[in-house]
Parts: C-alpha cells; structure tokens; sequence
C-alpha cells in the first residue's frame, strides 16, 4: 500500500477515535457523578435508620419514668388503721416520774394489736407478707440485731407499721442493770431510731419483758409514754396463751423476726379471723403516733 494512502486513512480515523474516547471520557464522568450522588443520598437514609431502630429497642425495654417509679403511691397507705373505729381507751400518764405499763389493752372493741421483735431475720418476703395480710405492727427493735442493715425495716415502716425501742444490746439481764445503765440502753436506741426512721420511738419493750420501777422510770427519764408487754404469742406456727385459749378484744400480740415469720404470721392470722378482731396499729389506737 502506499505511504500516501496509509497516512490518508489514519488521519480520517483520528477524528473518529478523538470522539469516541470523548464519549468514553463523558460516560466515565456521569459514572462517577451519578454514584457519588446515589452514595451522598444513601448516607442520610442510613442515619435515619439509626433512631428508628434505636425507638425499637427503648420500646422493647422502656426506661421508666417518673410516675412508672412511683408506683407504690398508687396504692397509698391510709393514715390510720382505725378505719372510723373511735377507741375507748386513753393511755394513762406518767405518773411520779414512772411510765405506765401496758400487756393488755382493757376493751370490748373487736381489735388485737400485733407487735414484732428484735429485727434478726431480715426477709422482703416477709415484707411482703406482712402487706398481703394487710396488718400494720409495731416494731420493737434491738441494736444488737439491726445494726449491719437498719435501713432494710424501712420496708415496714412505707407500709405503715412503726418502730420502737427494744434497747440497744438485748441484755435478757436488763433488770439486773443499775439505772444508769437502763437509761442509756433506752435513750441511745431512741435516738438512734430517732435519727435513722424519722420518728422517736414511744414505746418501750424491755428484753424478755421483764421490768422494775427502775426501768419505768428510765422510760419516762427518755421522753418515751410507756411500757409494752403481752399476754399473747404466736411462736414456732402456733399461738399460745397466757390466759384463756384464744385472742380476746385488746390483746397485744408478740412475734419475732425469726426464719418461722411466715407460719408464726400464718397463726395469728387463723387466731385473729377466728377471734373475729380487727388488726390495728398500737399507736394509732392510743394517739400517740
């Protein structure tokens, strides 16, 4: 073939060839625009999707909130116990620097006063229970048995039942103790039950129950109203009776934060409802809340 020829040729294809690598340059180009726009639009879409799923997980597991944490003020505790009930019986006063000493409380009214001691076993079920049955009680409690954990019986407490002294060390030889001794026994669990429940207490139960004019004194010495024993106990899923066979009207009740809480509540409640007795709080019955 001639040169002249060969070049003609070539130098008509070059044109050609400058097109088409033109139109391969622009298709390149829209490529990469029209991915680099379709990558951009993708990311907000991804971000939006985030909070959605986020919504789902806080819908499956919801935060609580405020009133969803106050729950338990839906089903407050009444006042008092006495529900329209107006006592016959005032608790007598101080008198020549003694408190008064109380086992029963001398009534016709269809109420029983329910009272626990020392504070050792320390269970919500118990708790629990003890809400379940409705009752509210007066607790006589002893430092020697609260001390790793007193905030724990305030659980009883936000259901309406109240705290009281039972001493500092639980000595069963309280009566032998001078009066000095009573009386610091007394005052510094008051104060402390003062400090840690918000209340001081103002009754007073000595350990074991036994007591002398030394201990009503250092009672009253203490700022507290009385004295608190019983004539009743529901002790090991039984009751038992110092008189007669069975719950009579203004009987105070002893039991024990023991690991038998359940059966012992369990036979009160049987002696109660056979009894016909209405429970109701010591305090609020006597006005000294």
């Amino acid at each position: 073939m001639p040169r002249h020829l060969h070049a003609t040729r070539g130098s008509r294809r070059l044109p050609a060839l400058l097109a088409a690598g033109l139109v391969l340059v622009l298709i390149v180009v829209a490529g990469v625009w029209i991915f680099g726009r379709s990558g951009t639009t993708a990311g907000p879409a991804t971000a939006a999707s985030s909070p959605s799923a986020g919504a789902g997980s806080r819908t499956a597991t919801p935060t609580p909130s405020p009133s969803a944490t106050a729950t338990p003020g839906a089903t407050r505790v009444p006042a008092s116990s006495l529900d329209g009930l107006v006592p016959d019986f005032k608790l007598p006063p101080i008198e020549n620097g003694l408190a008064p000493v109380l086992t029963k409380i001398p009534t016709e009214q269809k109420v029983v006063f329910l009272t626990i001691d020392d504070g050792a076993v320390k269970r919500s079920s118990d708790v629990a229970l003890l809400a379940k049955y409705g009752y509210r009680a007066s607790l006589f409690l002893a430092n020697a048995f609260i001390a790793p954990d007193p905030a724990f019986f305030k659980q009883y407490t936000a259901g309406g039942s109240l705290v009281e002294d039972h001493s500092m060390t639980h000595n069963l030889g309280f009566i032998n103790l001078g009066y000095e001794a009573q009386k610091a026994e007394i005052c510094q669990m008051a104060d402390f039950e003062e400090k840690e429940y918000g209340r001081r207490p103002v009754f007073f139960r000595p350990p074991g129950g036994p007591y002398t004019e030394s201990v009503q004194r250092a009672v009253a010495a203490c700022g507290l109203k009385a004295i608190i024993d019983w004539e009743a106990k529901a002790n090991a899923g039984g009751m038992q009776y110092q008189v007669g066979d069975k719950l009579r009207p203004g009987e105070i009740v002893l039991m024990h934060f023991r690991p038998e809480f359940a059966q012992d509540l369990g036979a009160f409640a049987a002696a109660q409802k056979a009894a016909g007795l209405k429970v109701v709080l010591l305090e609020d019955y006597l006005g000294v809340k």
